[in-house]
């Protein structure tokens, strides 16, 4: 079944079946993002980004993988590149809005926030899983805005900031991982 979000309106979700039988509940919230939360057992929060193209379920047998009991929170990107989602729009492969990536980077920091909030989830317990572009945003977000999330794990990252603020990360776990041939690598960054 496919979702479109024009389909909502603000405050309201939408329930149904998907195609393995399970019961997905979408949300459109004054949280200006469109998400899905799939609870755990645990303390533990993955906020989950997805690729260029991808949704807020893109990542949630990944998620689910690396950190069984925790609550899965994947998270729309609200930026659109040829009607595919995104975090924030990119003028070539390598050069990206500077200023929808901070605008986005602050606008996520406060969706973690308000999210966590509105769900009763731990703020002090998000730990971002980007692939890509996702992985991008939470790189900007953890320059920009470091207090956002406990730790990260980003699956081929470039740093999208020009000028990237020098933020002190002490304390942060960050895993960063490239494939071998990934030609993207060359552009990550130090």
């Amino acid at each position: 079944m496919h979702f479109h979000p024009s389909s909502f309106s603000w405050g309201g979700s939408c329930r149904f079946q998907d195609s393995t039988g399970t019961y997905v509940r979408y949300t459109m919230t004054d949280l200006n993002w469109i998400h899905h939360l799939e609870r755990g057992t645990g303390d533990l929060t993955v906020l989950l980004l997805h690729g260029t193209g991808g949704n807020e379920r893109q990542l949630l047998t990944l998620g689910r993988q690396v950190a069984p009991e925790a609550n899965l929170l994947g998270v729309r990107g609200r930026s659109l590149e040829e009607g595919f989602p995104r975090y924030f729009r990119r003028f070539s492969a390598t050069r990206y809005d500077q200023e929808q990536i901070r605008s986005e980077a602050a606008a996520l920091s406060r969706f973690v926030q308000d999210a966590a909030e509105e769900y009763g989830l731990n703020p002090a317990r998000v730990v971002a899983l980007g692939y890509s572009n996702g992985a991008n945003i939470a790189l900007a977000t953890l320059a920009t805005h470091p207090q956002t999330f406990l730790g990260a794990a980003l699956l081929r990252p470039v740093m999208p900031l020009d000028e990237p603020p020098a933020t002190d990360l002490s304390g942060v776990s960050v895993l960063v991982l490239h494939g071998a041939h990934d030609p993207y690598a060359a552009h990550a960054g130090a």
